[in-house]
């Protein structure tokens, strides 16, 4: 029987464990792998893997290693923490690019030149 973890942590280790899930997930993203590839490739379940991702206080360490190891093989859980990893700058790269749009018609029509 599984023990609910959450009322015997502070706010703030909730907030750590949400991090680290919100982590691994922009890792997963960054390096383009699909949520059930990673799963599979852990040994665990894709729903397992939502969990992890949610930084749900009930999954083990090792799982939380496997499916790193699965998204960044050789990447160690300090670097994710620290996300030094390339590909998260790469994304954050992309990100922004989407961030900057033409402005509309309607816009440069409200422009004086």
């Amino acid at each position: 029987m599984k023990r609910d973890e959450q009322p015997m942590m502070s706010p703030e280790r909730l907030r750590e464990a949400r991090e680290l899930g919100e982590k691994l997930a922009r890792l997963r993203i960054a390096r383009r792998i699909r949520q059930a590839d990673a799963a599979t490739r852990a040994g665990i379940s894709r729903s397992t893997a939502v969990l992890l991702e949610k930084g749900d206080l009930g999954r083990t360490q090792a799982q939380i290693l496997r499916y790193l190891e699965a998204i960044a093989p050789g990447v160690s859980l300090l670097s994710l923490l620290k996300e030094d990893d390339p590909s998260l700058q790469a994304l954050a790269a992309r990100e922004t690019t989407r961030r900057v749009r033409e402005p509309s018609k309607a816009e440069l029509e409200r422009l004086d030149f």
